[in-house]
């Protein structure tokens, strides 16, 4: 029995005649089966949660580690900030190209074994990285570790989906995201902490000890979380005709074909929007701050990592709950019907104000010299916050928009593609444009973007139902 798309009351049945009954958020429960989210216990499902909250670590403190050190490297390898930054554009180039597959074999072959591949790869490659004897190594070792870190978000986030119910399940996406938002702020200074007193290569060693934890974790103590993985159902076919059924499943088309609809290309956006901004902002900081305040280690510049760090960690303890709350309400006020859109309400001030308006702050006041120090961290620590507000909203619509379809986990794919493709350009183009524009006028066009993108979430809002109706619609056709 597949769950439903709605929510209803405990509360005894009206007539039409009859007044509504009041429902409490209490009271609001999904009509779905009852095993679907009551396999794990509570406690089962705060350590899946800490263990995939802890991959998703892994995968950006990659791309970010080497961020404070890019000049160590750059004099190692005997060639330019640039170049060794482009390493850190090809990084999200090849964490992009990771969705096109790894969402859609972990509905096949389920999280567990695909989480367990990635890990062991990652951190095969990760050493590979530390020992990379030239710059086209270097290079490829980076590529291949990004291609396997990307696996640790998307199937991470489907975990989630699959053990959390819609009321519940921000939250735990929140707690994962404080993973991914922890990994660009954390990064930059263990690598300015390391480069400070050590070679760049421990780097990458302190990188494969991270991996080489995550491994164990994943095989100690995630279990599979889907409750019925796709090759159950092809176990009957002959050779032939389960590799054509795979090739099926596995198509790079079965992601990207969701983007027809605006709430899937709009959410997309919405999270690349924040990606961009993230790694435009993040990637720069030692060019930008040193020079500013006439800091002379990686250290000095690293330690403003803690700001941004801050200000996820606190956005973590409010913002996915605020979202689930936020739900509960208007299931409240529906009487007892949930509308996934709902969520996408709570992360809009956040998204359209608060975040637009921190980074623009920032980076006026650092190229116009004012504010001093206090300025420019205070708004790093409110971009941090604004960040973790929205990001779990998104992520979370992301998995209820179409899971009742069995396409989550493609949707969540997918998002993650377009997110990563932005992010590479963010990273790449972020010094090249400050150079040339100024942080301050650079910032300005990151908030352009960040304020369209927020338009059209509030768009989602109003006319979302209308665009899943289309889905609905469409779901039974064959090319769907």
């Amino acid at each position: 029995m597949r769950s439903q798309s709605y929510y209803r009351s405990n509360s005894p049945a009206t007539s039409d005649h009859e007044k509504s009954p009041v429902v409490t958020p209490d009271q609001a429960v999904i009509y779905e089966e009852d095993d679907l989210y009551t396999r794990f216990s509570p406690r089962r499902k705060q350590l899946i949660t800490g263990v995939v909250t802890y991959c998703a670590f892994l995968s950006p403190i990659g791309s970010t580690m080497i961020t404070s050190t890019i000049p160590e490297v750059a004099q190692y390898f005997k060639t330019s900030g640039s170049i060794i930054n482009a390493s850190n554009a090809i990084y999200m180039l090849a964490a992009g190209m990771s969705p096109f597959l790894v969402g859609q074999a972990s509905q096949v072959y389920g999280r567990r074994w695909i989480l367990i591949i990635a890990s062991s790869l990652f951190f095969a490659f990760s050493i590979g990285t530390a020992l990379s004897p030239n710059l086209e190594s270097f290079f490829i070792f980076r590529m291949l570790t990004a291609y396997h870190g990307t696996a640790f978000l998307v199937v991470g986030n489907s975990c989630l989906g699959d053990i959390y119910t819609p009321t519940k399940r921000a939250t735990g996406v929140g707690w994962f995201m404080l993973g991914f938002e922890l990994g660009p702020i954390l990064g930059p200074l263990f690598g300015g902490i390391i480069v400070t007193y050590c070679s760049w290569r421990d780097i990458f060693w302190l990188q494969s000890g991270l991996a080489g934890l995550g491994v164990a974790l994943i095989i100690l103590f995630l279990p599979e979380t889907l409750n019925q993985p796709q090759c159950t159902q092809m176990a009957h076919l002959s050779r032939g005709d389960y590799i054509r059924e795979l090739a099926r499943r596995t198509s790079p088309l079965r992601m990207l074909k969701h983007f027809r609809y605006p709430n899937i290309l709009f959410a997309g956006l919405g999270s690349s929007a924040l990606a961009f901004n993230m790694y435009s902002f993040l990637t720069p900081i030692t060019y930008v701050l040193n020079p500013r305040f006439g800091l002379t280690t990686p250290l000095q510049s690293a330690l403003f990592y803690l700001a941004p760090g801050a200000g996820n960690l606190a956005g973590t303890f409010l913002g996915g709950r605020w979202a689930d709350k936020v739900v509960r309400r208007c299931i409240v006020k529906r009487h007892g019907v949930r509308v996934p859109e709902d969520r996408l309400k709570s992360c809009l001030p956040f998204f359209g104000i608060l975040l637009p308006v921190s980074m623009l702050i920032y980076g006026w006041s650092v190229q116009e010299s004012v504010g001093g120090i206090a300025l420019p961290v205070i708004m790093m620590f409110s971009q941090g916050f604004a960040q973790l507000f929205v990001y779990p909203s998104l992520n979370t619509y992301c998995l209820d928009v179409m899971q009742t379809q069995g396409y989550g986990s493609e949707i969540v794919a997918g998002n993650y593609f377009i997110r990563y493709m932005f992010a590479a350009a963010g990273s790449a183009a972020c010094l090249p444009a400050i150079e040339k524009f100024g942080v301050g006028w650079f910032t300005t066009i990151s908030v352009g973007f960040l304020t369209t993108s927020a338009s059209l979430i509030w768009a989602t809002t109003i006319w979302g139902a209308q665009w899943r109706k289309a889905i609905e619609e469409n779901k039974g056709r064959p090319d769907y």
